[in-house]
């Protein structure tokens, strides 16, 4: 009788294991072809990487001669708390994943690198499975790197994540590979949304920290599940943390072939109704409805229009992938107008303090009245009229309330003080890479051209400083 249950038993393992075999090849059978995304993405055509590496160069030659001794004179990190690092200037476009739990990001990412039954695939499951911010990012072969690594590395972009701290850094990961399309861009994985509990229970600052990921990324997908679209309290935070990179931000309506026809039109239409008070925008974001993950798409479903928007999809990662040297010299160019109008600013700041104070003056309550009331004083108004400066350009004027408390007037040097013979002037240096140096090398990019130095820099024009700011 014991024979006959040990026969029945065996029996049984080998009929599983055959069963295991056959759904093994049959899956194997209908993973989805491939060859698609290398075609879109061009990952067979080769980079002409000199040219690029040149215009990097002469990127950050710009940005450390003309625009950084303007914010050390000024401090304006201390006022905008966003400073560009070398690592930044060099970094590769981002492409950030967003969304609740469970949605298929971290699924999305092995299917467009291809990392299914590799040993470096990131996990995926019915419940929250990623609790860290993994990065993906090329190297020469493959590893993980511990977040206080990625931190202390200033060859990268990712020091300034020291200030949330350690326990943080402990939920922080990069993964390493080499892979063709990690040469040209790096895909940031985030810890879903939990509605059910608040985000500050992870032991950090989890909206700061997406903050900070979101103000870097070219390229955001947050990504939606058709039988999940509840949009809860920590959803509408996110949503408000996207506000002013509508342009980046792209809707995926993931899993899509979980629904037949008519129920995914309802979802399309549902997921728009929720998210409408969330975008104040005119033109909404782009909205991809497909199945991303490597595994062919359900039977009677929209498999073409599914495998277009796949296709739409990747030629909008191609076409961020293609500008981004464009899209660096934009964000420089930006950032070195905002560093000008804060310049202008201070400067303004330190003139009227100087143009109160008399020999009785107490110099706390003349600031202390400049800086509560600085139309009374035409503080803005005197910079949008004297430059070509936008008025939606103008910081908050609260702001500099904060910033003199921290950095008294009497620190700063008004405009006209800051000449030298050999450096030149700062504001005319900003205001040369602003109008002329960065444009020029944004043409020198579309033509093709190789950026070389201006004729000032390869000859040395000899000129004298000028400041029209000086008093004659």
């Amino acid at each position: 009788m014991k024979g006959t249950v040990w026969i029945c038993c065996f029996l049984s393992l080998l009929l599983l294991q055959a069963t295991a075999e056959e759904e093994e090849e049959d899956l194997t059978s209908v993973l989805r072809d491939r060859t698609h995304i290398d075609e879109t993405l061009r990952l067979a055509t080769e980079e002409k990487a000199a040219d690029y590496a040149a215009a990097l160069q002469r990127l950050r030659k710009i940005y450390h001669t003309s625009i950084k001794p303007m914010e050390q004179a000024y401090k304006y990190n201390e006022l905008r708390q966003h400073e560009i690092s070398d690592g930044e200037i060099t970094s590769k476009p981002m492409v950030l994943f967003l969304g609740p739990w469970s949605v298929g990001k971290s699924s999305m990412i092995n299917y467009l690198l291809g990392l299914n039954d590799s040993p470096y695939q990131l996990y995926t499951g019915a419940e929250p499975t990623t609790s860290e911010f993994t990065v993906i990012m090329h190297g020469e072969k493959i590893r993980s790197v511990e977040g206080i690594v990625m931190a202390a590395d200033s060859s990268r972009s990712f020091s300034p994540l020291e200030k949330f701290g350690q326990n943080f850094l402990e939920k922080l990961i990069g993964i390493e590979m080499p892979h063709k399309l990690l040469e040209r861009v790096t895909f940031v994985d985030t810890p879903g949304i939990i509605e059910n509990r608040k985000q500050q229970e992870r032991g950090y600052p989890f909206n700061d920290v997406c903050q900070w990921f979101i103000d870097r990324a070219d390229l955001i997908f947050v990504v939606f599940d058709p039988t999940k679209l509840d949009v809860g309290l920590e959803l509408e935070m996110l949503f408000r943390q996207l506000k002013g990179r509508e342009s980046q931000i792209r809707i995926i309506l993931n899993k899509a072939d979980n629904l037949v026809t008519q129920d995914l039109m309802r979802v399309y239409g549902a997921l728009f109704w929720s998210l409408a008070p969330l975008i104040n925008v005119t033109e909404p974001p782009r909205v991809y409805v497909s199945s991303f993950w490597p595994y062919d798409y359900a039977p009677d479903t929209s498999r073409e229009l599914f495998k277009r928007e796949e296709i739409s999809l990747l030629e909008d990662l191609n076409q961020v992938i293609e500008n981004r040297m464009e899209n660096k010299i934009a964000f420089i160019r930006q950032h070195g107008i905002r560093v000008r109008i804060h310049g202008l600013l201070v400067d303004r700041y330190v003139q009227t303090f100087k143009e109160k104070m008399s020999f009785f003056s107490d110099p706390e309550l003349v600031f202390k009245e400049i800086v509560d009331d600085p139309d009374k004083f035409y503080i803005f108004k005197s910079i949008l009229a004297k430059t070509n400066v936008s008025k939606f350009d103008l910081p908050n004027r609260d702001a500099y309330r904060d910033f003199f408390g921290i950095n008294p007037v009497t620190n700063f040097k008004p405009l006209s003080a800051q000449c030298s013979y050999m450096g030149g002037c700062l504001l005319e240096k900003i205001e040369r890479a602003i109008t002329n140096e960065l444009p020029a090398l944004l043409s020198s990019i579309n033509s093709g051209k190789q950026p070389g130095l201006s004729s000032c820099e390869a000859t040395g024009c000899g000129e004298k400083p000028k400041n029209r700011y000086r008093k004659n």
